[in-house]
């Protein structure tokens, strides 16, 4: 069995009495990219984060590495790398002194923030912008320097939400192959899309979820049960999320 970096048991909250996120129990393996799938309010952004510590669970647990995601949220920040699928920066700090705050804020010298800055800001093509004000970059540039920096203490587990949103197609492709190369290191990924083909590419397991609950998780080939050989996984997706409302309704 692979080893389990972050595991979910009967994870729940509530806002008021809706229930945002119900009974989510889920394990998640080193070595793999996660994909977690669902229309809007589904879920997905809560339950990020509760495994962020921004959120208290109403009840369940989240822990990462054995630590409470909550509770000992700073040390779980150190194996964990976060991209908001909104980061928001400080008003008056550029690209490039964002990355030294956050590179010191996880202990590392500025030679160590630079030697893990620069290979990234190459892939992600934000060199030549590092010195303006982060606040006034494009939607796509702040995920940009939100992955740099989710990046430079080399963490074992990367947690995106949405990472593709407002990235062109070469920043996107470049997001891809990070992915693929932390993985290859037996590093782990959880990420959350409503991009299907993305996620089909990309994911080792699937865990879809609805009105806050785990309504199918597993392997593409696992959830292709019952269903047409080579189904895709818009297919998958639309035949899960028919079961779940049928089930609503009865």
């Amino acid at each position: 069995m692979p080893d389990t970096i972050c595991s979910l048991k009967n994870l729940t909250k509530f806002y008021g009495s809706f229930p945002a996120v119900s009974q989510l129990s889920l394990d998640i393996h080193s070595g793999e990219i996660f994909s977690l799938l669902g229309p809007n309010g589904a879920g997905k952004t809560t339950t990020i984060r509760m495994l962020m510590g921004i959120l208290r669970a109403s009840s369940g647990t989240a822990t990462v590495k054995g630590l409470d995601c909550f509770a000992q949220g700073p040390l779980v920040k150190r194996f964990v790398g976060y991209l908001p699928d909104e980061p928001v920066f400080y008003d008056y700090l550029t690209g490039r002194e964002i990355i030294r705050f956050v590179g010191e804020m996880h202990g590392l010298a500025g030679t160590d923030i630079d030697a893990a800055a620069t290979p990234l800001i190459d892939t992600l093509d934000l060199a030549s912008d590092l010195d303006d004000y982060a606040s006034n970059y494009s939607h796509g540039m702040k995920k940009k320097l939100a992955l740099v920096c989710a990046l430079l203490h080399d963490p074992e587990f990367l947690i995106l939400d949405e990472p593709t949103n407002g990235l062109d197609p070469f920043a996107t492709r470049s997001v891809h192959e990070l992915m693929r190369r932390m993985t290859s290191d037996g590093k782990s990924i959880f990420f959350s899309t409503h991009l299907l083909d993305q996620a089909e590419k990309l994911s080792s397991r699937v865990g879809i979820l609805h009105k806050g609950s785990l309504a199918a998780v597993g392997r593409l080939d696992e959830l292709r049960t019952g269903m047409e050989p080579g189904s895709t996984l818009e297919e998958i997706f639309f035949a899960v999320a028919a079961g779940a409302a049928r089930q609503d309704a009865l």
